[in-house]
Order: C-alpha cells, then structure tokens, then sequence
C-alpha cells in the first residue's frame, strides 16, 4: 500500500517538476555558469515547500484559495518574474558580458522567491498536493514524511541533472550561441510572469 502510493507520488511530482515553467527557465539561465544551481534552487524551494505541506495539513489550503490571496500572489509573481527577465536581459546586453556572470541572484534564494511567488505551484498544493498530503496521513506519520521526502527529491534530481545538461553544453558553446539561450531564458521568464498577471486581473 505505501510502496504503491510512493510509486504515484514520483510519477504525479515528476510530471509537475518536468513540465515547463519559471524555474526551468531559471535553472537554465543560472545552470549556464553554475552546475549546482539547479540543486541549489532545489533547496531553496524545498525551503518553502517542506514546511508547507504540513501546515497545509493544519488549514493553510483555505488561505490560499481567498481571491484576495491569490490576487496577492499572482501580481507578486508576475512581477518578481518580469524583474528578473529584464536584469538578465540587461547582464548580456552590456559590452564586457561574461556568461560566468550572469545575474548576481543566488540560486538558492531564487529557487525560494520563485516557489513563494507562483500562483500555480501554491494553488497545486492547495489541491492535487493536498490530497496527496491527506493520502499520506492517513496511511501514517512516517508515510507522510516519506511522501515529502520522495516528492522533493524528485524536485531535486531533475533540476541538478538539467542544471549539469546546461552547464556543461554551455561549455561547448561560443559567446554568442550562450547569449541566445539566456535571453531566450529571459524571454521566457517574462512571459511567465506576464501571464501570472493577466491571469490574475483576468480571474
């Protein structure tokens, strides 16, 4: 029973951690000259996200399903990811841009704000992580720990493996090819949060 249930929680958290999105993009701007970032932003989100599972199990879930609070969140997140893509647009756009220093923002703090401020990571817990939570509780206090144990491990072997991809094909890459993909990353990182906003005001 909670070998199977283990089982599910790695497909369910693999397909959310895999799927496109604001820290896949970060992880690939900051994995170019960083190999740990990707296990970094790992800790930072698991920073958030350890302690939230547990207080989702005392109540938390209703707070965030409050418009006020989901209102709060989305123009936060919005705009925390627009940010972040116009300083990294602004890092490879200079003169003497080295791709090695490209953005000063830790991987570890950024992997907190991105979790922290993402409407759909926050609203995912609220509801499918929630009752994977509630699943887990039932079948006992050490299944619970398991099942936040195993979902952010998933977490963190994919973005250290993504991470490692990056920083070592960026490395077979010339200047201008790196510039390419972090302003792709940046792009990215924009469109995320202007569509966290447009979705808010649109809710």
């Amino acid at each position: 029973m909670l070998f199977s249930f283990l089982i599910q929680t790695v497909v369910i958290s693999l397909s959310g951690v895999m799927a496109p999105g604001p820290v896949t993009a970060a992880v690939l701007a900051q994995g170019s000259r960083n190999r740990w970032a990707g296990t970094l932003i790992a800790f930072g989100h698991g920073m958030l996200e350890i302690p939230l599972i547990f207080l989702l199990m005392l109540g938390l879930a209703a707070v965030f399903e409050h418009p006020l609070t989901r209102t709060a969140i989305g123009i936060t997140g919005g705009l925390f990811l627009i940010w972040m893509s116009f300083g990294l647009l602004r890092e490879i756009r200079k003169p003497d841009f080295n791709p090695t220093d490209v953005s000063g923002r830790g991987p570890l703090m950024t992997g907190f704000f991105l979790s922290a401020t993402n409407p759909y990571f926050l609203f995912w817990w609220a509801t499918v992580g929630l009752n994977l939570a509630m699943r887990a509780k039932e079948l006992g206090g050490t299944a619970l720990v398991l099942f936040a144990a195993v979902h952010w491990l998933c977490d963190l072997v994919w973005l250290t493996v993504l991470s490692f991809s990056v920083f070592y094909g960026a490395g077979l890459l010339k200047q201008r090819n790196q510039k390419w993909i972090l302003g792709f990353c940046a792009l990215a990182l924009g469109w995320f949060g202007l569509r966290f906003l447009l979705d808010t005001v649109w809710a």
